[in-house]
């Protein structure tokens, strides 16, 4: 005949069944002292006795004045218990295409049960590098899905990357990389983005193009890869008087501090832009100047984004498929999560959307 459990043992392990079911997930608060009291009919020093036991288990947590919590890493027995949450390290959050990007991550996670737990870095190595040291010193996530700061910088944040990933916490980068560091992407092919609006306006007739690309991200460096190629292709001169390469402060300024910039591009009859931020920003700065876009200057965005289709002149752009990309961001990490393999790296194809800033010189 089996042996009757003691009450505190019913109770300690009622609330561990409740947490390896996902019922009680890592940070949750456990019933209070007098409601454990009134469901199992004991006195509180009983369930005082239960609550001692799982706390030293690693279950339980007590929080002076606060209550009881599921700890934010546990171990049942020799099964480990999955927080059921990934965290999505953005540089921003309702700001350019960054709000669908988290709404279709969040989507796919939740359909497979996770959460999602979004931390900004503003595209700064300092904040990333707070963001992460949490993350590695709370253990409170299964994955990461990591918007890269700064990427075609160096960065001092990719030994705390190292630790989590050693840690068994599987890393997947979205829109850009860090070369440094064996983890998969998931992107935009920028590469192709830069060729394809450089062609574009080649199409058009325009042979002297200049071109804006951003010097301390990755995809700037990609960009001007595609736009450098198309140009060659072309059997066209690249110019470097024409590239004007800025950074994220550099970008803010544009409308104030814009004067070099049309200095560099002058005497070109379109330019190619980083993204549809910049290309929003050109058009205005050439706008206040008296420039007539197209007339004067044909400008191209990349992106699609809503500042494409809401700048005084709607930009000609090539759409970043970036719901396309969120979605198979979260797919991977739901199957690296699971110890899959997924590809190094998936790189979706843009397209070009027309509107009103480009001129057709002639067409060819």
């Amino acid at each position: 005949m089996e042996e009757q459990k003691a009450k505190y043992e019913e109770i300690a392990d009622w609330i561990k069944e409740r947490v390896e079911d996902g019922e009680l997930k890592p940070g949750y608060r456990i019933d209070s002292e007098h409601q454990l009291c009134a469901l199992f009919k004991v006195s509180r020093q009983t369930v005082r006795h239960a609550i001692s036991v799982l706390e030293n288990d690693g279950i339980v947590e007590r929080r002076r004045g606060s209550g009881t919590y599921i700890k934010e890493t546990i171990n049942v027995g020799e099964k480990e218990v999955k927080t059921m949450r990934v965290a999505v390290i953005t540089t921003y959050v309702q700001e350019y295409i960054f709000s669908a990007m988290l709404q279709e991550v969040e989507h796919t996670l939740s359909v497979a049960g996770y959460e999602m737990q979004i931390a900004l870095t503003n595209n700064t190595i300092e904040k990333e590098r707070l963001v992460l040291k949490n993350i590695l010193e709370k253990n409170m996530v299964d994955g990461i899905i990591a918007e890269t700061t700064k990427s075609a910088l160096p960065n001092p944040n990719l030994d705390i990357y190292r630790k989590i990933m050693k840690r068994g916490i599987p890393v997947l980068f979205v829109n850009s990389f860090y070369k440094e560091l064996d983890a998969p992407h998931v992107s935009m092919n920028d590469k192709l983005a830069g060729k394809m609006v450089t062609e574009h306006l080649l199409k058009c007739g325009h042979r002297k193009i200049a071109a804006i690309f951003k010097a301390d991200d990755g995809q700037g460096h990609e960009r001007y890869k595609g736009y450098m190629e198309a140009l060659m292709e072309a059997d066209i001169e690249l110019k470097s008087k024409h590239i004007v390469w800025i950074d994220t402060d550099t970008i803010r300024n544009m409308r104030e501090d814009g004067g070099w910039i049309l200095r560099r591009i002058m005497g070109c009859t379109a330019c190619v832009c980083y993204n549809d931020e910049v290309a929003n920003h050109l058009v205005a700065l050439c706008m206040e100047q008296g420039m007539r876009i197209p007339e004067e200057l044909s400008v191209m965005g990349i992106d699609d984004s809503n500042l494409a289709t809401f700048c005084e002149v709607p930009l000609t752009s090539a759409r970043n498929p970036i719901r396309d990309v969120a979605k198979v961001a979260a797919l991977e990490m739901l199957e690296m999560m699971k110890g899959m393999p997924v590809p190094k790296a998936a790189e979706l194809d843009p397209e070009i959307v027309n509107r009103s800033s480009v001129r057709i010189i002639n067409s060819i």
